[in-house]
């Protein structure tokens, strides 16, 4: 095959790494698909000169897209500064030729778990596609705050993370990441934004006492290749204020519910599902209008709930239903049989999913109480 340009060179790295992820899709190394990519990137809106950072970047396709969307925006090469960080060395380098096979300049750490230690520096951006429930992933002396030589870990100043899975950890750490205004996107498995467990809840009930959450997102089922979970996108913003360059709504102690679970299309020849352009940037629409973001995808029209497909809710709400920061619980379809069918359905789904993650943390603390007899 001749490959004549840039272009084309990046189109087919894009297809070596569509098959290399389905390759891997039972496996740990996936790679975000291109509409999601668009969606989280637009869900966070990079500027000019912003700090962008994924601290489990894999192929950096992330990173890529979200220099992509600034460029168009500014018409030039973006002053960015885009850091990368990812455990495995192989992927690391899979990113560092997707940089270089684009022109685009971007730091890739060396290999390293980046939950080790907080991050150094403050971003304006931070997205993940993030690895769900990890077990057993923090090491004794990050946890244990008993040896007086050991500082307490500034991303979570309240309590430690639940050994058991990383989820927490996760979000505590993109958090911790962002600079005063910054933003961040990432992928979360659902049992997080509903699940009753304690430390779960604790978790919810401390980002929105800090306002933290501005935007939960219901996606399809079945649209990332690696798992056959439900998962969500949590957008969080430090500022939610109404301010030049950014939005003319004031979104303080607000969150938008968007319910996206219907909004997938199939992939011709395969059974399998994606979200597609035209879904994702339906979901870009309803987050710009209700931000107050005057861009071309925004209408001038002041926004409205949706029955069925979004809701505004405040924190107050919020709290009173015990954080839950699940969309399908906030906007819900018009009454009938068929949607009480799907409610149940997604119930039963969910306890199921939350009563798995309970037998992994139960088995991860059994192997443990094993190696110390």
């Amino acid at each position: 095959m001749a490959i004549s340009s840039v272009q084309q060179v990046g189109t087919l790295l894009d297809q070596c790494l569509r098959d290399l992820s389905a390759e891997q899709a039972r496996g740990s190394h996936y790679f975000t698909p291109g509409d999601m990519a668009r969606l989280m990137v637009g869900a966070v809106s990079p500027q000019d000169g912003h700090s962008v950072l994924d601290p489990v970047c894999g192929s950096g396709g992330l990173l890529v897209e979200s220099h992509r969307y600034v460029r168009e925006r500014v018409g030039l090469n973006p002053a960015m500064s885009l850091q990368g960080r990812d455990h495995h060395a192989h992927t690391s380098q899979v990113a560092r030729m997707n940089f270089a096979v684009r022109g685009i300049e971007a730091r890739v750490f060396p290999p390293g778990d980046s939950l080790v230690t907080p991050e150094p520096d403050r971003h304006d951006i931070v997205l993940a596609n993030l690895p769900f429930n990890q077990h057993d992933w923090a090491r004794e002396r990050q946890l244990t705050q008993q040896n007086r030589h050991i500082p307490a870990d500034p991303r979570w100043p309240e309590e430690p993370p639940p050994r058991g899975s990383a989820n927490s950890a996760w979000i505590l750490h993109i958090a911790h990441a962002l600079a005063p205004q910054g933003r961040a996107a990432f992928l979360m498995a659902d049992s997080v934004a509903k699940s009753p467990q304690p430390a779960t809840r604790r978790l919810r009930e401390r980002l929105l006492r800090a306002d933290l959450v501005e935007c939960v997102i219901a996606l399809p089922p079945r649209v990332f290749g690696h798992t056959e979970a439900t998962a969500c996108l949590w957008v969080l913003n430090r500022d939610k204020s109404a301010r030049p360059g950014w939005g003319s709504v004031d979104r303080r102690d607000q969150v938008l519910f968007i319910n996206a679970r219907r909004a997938f299309e199939p992939v011709p020849g395969s059974r399998a599902r994606r979200l597609g352009n035209r879904h994702a940037e339906s979901i870009l629409t309803t987050l710009a209008t209700w931000r107050g973001i005057a861009e071309n995808r925004a209408t001038t029209t002041s926004y409205r709930d949706e029955p069925g497909w979004s809701r505004s809710c405040s924190t107050e709400e919020i709290t009173r239903r015990k954080h839950d920061l699940m969309p399908t619980s906030y906007a819900v379809e018009p009454p009938g049989p068929e949607r009480d069918t799907r409610s149940r359905i997604d119930q039963l789904k969910l306890e199921l999913v939350e009563k798995l993650n309970q037998a992994h943390a139960l088995e991860a603390r059994l192997l443990d109480a094993l190696e110390e007899i």
